[in-house]
């Protein structure tokens, strides 16, 4: 059991038979009145993000997620593959699960799979990817204005936006987080 008074960032807790992650979370003590907790909390299975004030004596199941390192070996359909590295067992992952993280997926990455009770319900891939240009127009010269830049295509098929000097086949890094060009390779 946790209390409110100890939520920090990234606790997560059972709450209404869901499981949610504190995003943010403040201590106030007013001059007048109990002291709460106000805090802002995301659902982990549907992501919506929801505001709350709580009493700091009141109490919740802990919940305790179970991340594992799997790599990615392919899709068919809606189902993206993903492997166990000590066991080799191979576990299916529904698209909506991955989100928005599938434009930066690519086959034997490694990443992070989360889960609660046996039920997966999201992919955290590394902050940084390397991945190859495979469509992108020419930096023309003299097109040099403040922060010029251009769209590229990937080989995920994600479109990032990148500089004018960045051509066709160059590997390139970029920020899962954002979607964010970073650096050349």
């Amino acid at each position: 059991m946790i209390s409110a008074g100890d939520f920090r960032n990234g606790v997560c807790f059972e709450m209404d038979s869901q499981v949610y992650q504190v995003v943010e979370f403040q201590h106030v003590k007013p001059g007048k009145g109990a002291a709460f907790v106000r805090t802002k909390y995301r659902n982990v299975k549907t992501g919506s993000v929801v505001e709350r004030s709580f009493n700091p004596n009141d109490k919740y199941e802990e919940a305790k997620l179970d991340r594992r390192d799997m790599q990615y070996v392919y899709a068919d359909g809606d189902l993206y593959y993903f492997m166990d590295q000590e066991t080799y067992d191979q576990t299916p992952i529904s698209a909506a699960n991955i989100g928005d993280a599938i434009k930066f997926l690519k086959e034997e990455m490694i990443c992070k799979i989360l889960s609660y009770k046996g039920e997966v319900f999201s992919v955290e891939l590394p902050i940084v990817v390397e991945l190859e240009i495979t469509e992108c127009e020419p930096g023309v010269r003299g097109d040099t204005t403040n922060n010029a830049s251009k769209y590229a295509t990937l080989e995920t098929g994600a479109v990032v936006k990148v500089p004018l000097f960045v051509n066709q086949n160059e590997i390139i890094r970029v920020d899962t987080r954002t979607g964010e060009y970073l650096e050349r390779a």
